[in-house]
């Protein structure tokens, strides 16, 4: 053989080779999983990372989407902020994901936004939140104000008769903005500002023996104090320890949390859990709901896992609507191109977990049932209250500057239509 048949013969070589690894990328829809394995989010998020694994391995056994395989690209941003958005950039640009599951904090949500926007990558957020949002390249699968907060303070105030209200939150986008909208709430139902107490902690806060101890004084007048908790991550732990070291019962100071969940409860010991026996959370999910739909999401994590001890969440059942409602739309667009998707996604249905149906509005936002649980001593939830599905609203009516504002990506193609001037506000603005 010639070196010139032999350079020819080569190079054929080379490209073939060239051409399989593009054939290989191109048979493979990449889906980017964007949650803290480590730092003071972990406890939470881990949890995540796992759902979305076991979604992809399920629908690889159903024969993938489009005729190619689910490939999970996993990276750790360890509870830093900043490095949400360098590891995002990262898996839409060198990773070239198709979709994120991603974030829990707003924090992190709002730190990877930018990026998302400007390489029009897509986000499904699966987290509570503190709404005041409305982004086209994101798909908010978790609970506005209206179906979490404001039901837990309605339940407090027309169950129980708090008089008295501690909100209390750790330091940053979420609770800052959920508080500032449940004050304005409260001062709507004539409780009086001197009547709300609001402090904040920050991550990983420990020391909760002052706190507590002020919130146990706020009811020396007689009034029925209650506690609204925003707090997040393993902050919580320490916060129910001293709450059960104080002799605080539900009877006397009740507190209804947001970001407490089973996975967070399991951290707890069980002379600690029976000291919180009665607790509440406001969730759209629990693990102890009754349904078919319920039992085989469990024995299906149970399977994956492979620890029939391992609890799940509410964000774990957003997380499960979100995956499965991607993958529909999917199907429909029969692309994975993120403005076909999003189109797509407008309108889309799926059975929730607790019996109802889950469906995609025009704001990017779910209908989701409201649920108050309280707690038992098997680390579970009694569910003592449960609405139809609500409609998330992207803006609060309870803050001026957003009663005015609509979210419609469908008709308005706006996240913030201002009905008032009738004109598109650019939510970056809004950053």
């Amino acid at each position: 053989m010639s070196y010139m048949t032999r350079l020819i013969t080569g190079a054929t070589v080379a490209a073939s080779l060239m051409s399989g690894v593009a054939m290989a990328e191109e048979d493979t829809i990449k889906i980017g999983v964007l949650h803290s394995l480590s730092g003071t989010m972990a406890i939470s998020e881990t949890t995540l990372k796992d759902t979305v694994l076991m979604l992809i391995d399920e629908q690889n056994k159903k024969g993938g989407l489009l005729g190619k395989k689910l490939e999970a690209v996993v990276v750790d941003p360890a509870s830093d902020w900043p490095l949400f958005a360098e590891k995002a950039r990262e898996l839409l640009t060198v990773d070239k994901v198709d979709v994120i599951f991603g974030c829990w904090t707003s924090v992190s949500r709002k730190s990877v936004l930018p990026v998302l926007e400007e390489l029009n990558g897509l986000l499904f957020y699966p987290v509570q939140y503190e709404g005041e949002e409305s982004s086209k390249n994101v798909f908010y699968t978790g609970a506005a104000p209206n179906q979490q907060a404001i039901p837990a303070v309605d339940y407090f105030l027309n169950e129980l008769g708090v008089q008295k209200f501690a909100l209390l939150g750790t330091d940053y986008v979420y609770p800052r903005t959920t508080n500032n909208i449940l004050t304005a709430y409260l001062k709507s139902k004539g409780i009086p500002e001197s009547d709300i107490f609001v402090n904040y902690t920050p991550f990983g806060q420990s020391d909760w023996a002052k706190i507590v101890s002020d919130v146990k004084a706020l009811g020396a007048d007689g009034k029925k104090v209650g506690v609204i908790s925003t707090i997040n991550g393993d902050a919580n732990i320490g916060f129910y320890k001293e709450l059960a070291a104080s002799g605080i019962t539900a009877e006397q100071i009740p507190v209804v949390a947001f970001s407490v969940g089973e996975e967070e409860l399991s951290g707890l010991g069980a002379g600690d859990l029976k000291n919180l026996v009665g607790q509440l959370a406001a969730w759209n999910y629990f693990e102890s709901a009754d349904t078919p739909e319920n039992k085989a999401f469990i024995e299906q994590w149970h399977a994956f896992t492979g620890n029939p001890k391992r609890t799940t969440n509410d964000p774990m059942e957003a997380t499960y609507i979100g995956f499965n409602m991607w993958v529909n739309a999917v199907e429909k667009a029969g692309t994975t191109d993120v403005d076909k998707v999003s189109e797509a996604m407008i309108g889309e249905e799926f059975p929730n977990l607790t019996g109802t149906t889950a469906k995609m509005l025009p704001n990017h936002h779910l209908t989701k049932p409201v649920l108050i649980g309280e707690i038992k001593e098997d680390g579970q939830f009694d569910i003592i209250s449960q609405t139809e599905p609500v409609a998330g609203d992207a803006w609060t009516d309870f803050l001026p500057e957003s009663a005015v504002l609509e979210s419609d990506w469908a008709t308005l193609k706006c996240g913030m239509y201002n009905t008032q001037t009738k004109t598109c506000v650019q939510l970056k603005s809004n950053y």
